[in-house]
């Protein structure tokens, strides 16, 4: 890409930002858990009816599971999301590995589960947004909900494997590597230890256009500062 900028004389008036909207868990194979969830969250409803014989809907309305449980309940008080979270922490069963062998796996996979009002403040969602879910599990390292086979990996959740990606910004307009003109942004944390997200991609972009940052009104509403592109540590 920088070859064909400088054929065509613009390399040293372009910046190009590399980065990714998600990574993948687990990269190691060998960290492989594969879990149906379907047959988990049958056995949650199943538990639900047996324990509220009047109930006359299924607990578990809406469900979407990849290497994170995340899941809307037709009961949305206190006692049922109490109780959805203590199913799913006390189920073990057998999922699969990468060759397909049986894998026991605990605590339906998961290693945290967040539920009613904590489900909504992990995802800072304001009181009475019926959008959040009313339970977001983290799973264990390595799991997968899915039926599938061919399935290695997956994308979604809180792993670090998942949010740690790489980002690099290089060309025109950045300085830090000595001649000005070329240098990057760490993965995730710059050369002098401050946090980078790739938020904060777009108020970057916009400050190398010479465009005001402050006109995009997630700046506006999160305060998202353009990414440190400046300083001799900024670089690394």
């Amino acid at each position: 890409m920088r070859s064909a900028l400088a054929e065509q004389h613009l390399d040293r008036s372009t910046a190009i930002v590399l980065s990714a909207k998600h990574g993948q868990s687990p990269q190691e194979p060998r960290a492989l858990t594969r879990i149906p969830d379907g047959p988990i969250l049958d056995g949650l409803n199943a538990a639900w009816r047996a324990a509220h014989p009047s109930a006359t809907q299924d607990l578990v309305a809406f469900s979407i599971d990849d290497d994170a449980m995340v899941v809307w309940l037709n009961d949305r008080s206190p006692a049922a999301t109490d109780f959805a979270r203590q199913y799913l922490l006390s189920h073990d069963g057998t999922g699969n590995d990468i060759n397909g062998d049986p894998k026991p796996y605990t605590a339906s996979g998961l290693a945290r589960v967040f539920a009613g009002q904590a489900a909504a403040d992990f995802f800072g969602a304001a009181a009475g947004d019926d959008r959040r879910p009313d339970l977001y599990g983290v799973v264990q390292h390595g799991v997968v909900y899915t039926s599938k086979q061919a399935k290695i990996a997956e994308h979604g959740g809180a792993d670090p494997q998942d949010r740690h990606v790489p980002l690099v910004v290089s060309g025109a307009g950045i300085r830090g590597t000595g001649d000005g003109d070329r240098g990057h942004a760490g993965d995730r944390r710059g050369g002098d230890g401050r946090l980078v997200e790739t938020t904060q991609i777009a108020p970057t972009i916009l400050e190398l256009l010479g465009l005001p940052p402050g006109a995009l009104r997630a700046v506006q509403l999160e305060h998202t500062p353009a990414l440190p592109l400046g300083g001799a540590g900024d670089h690394g």
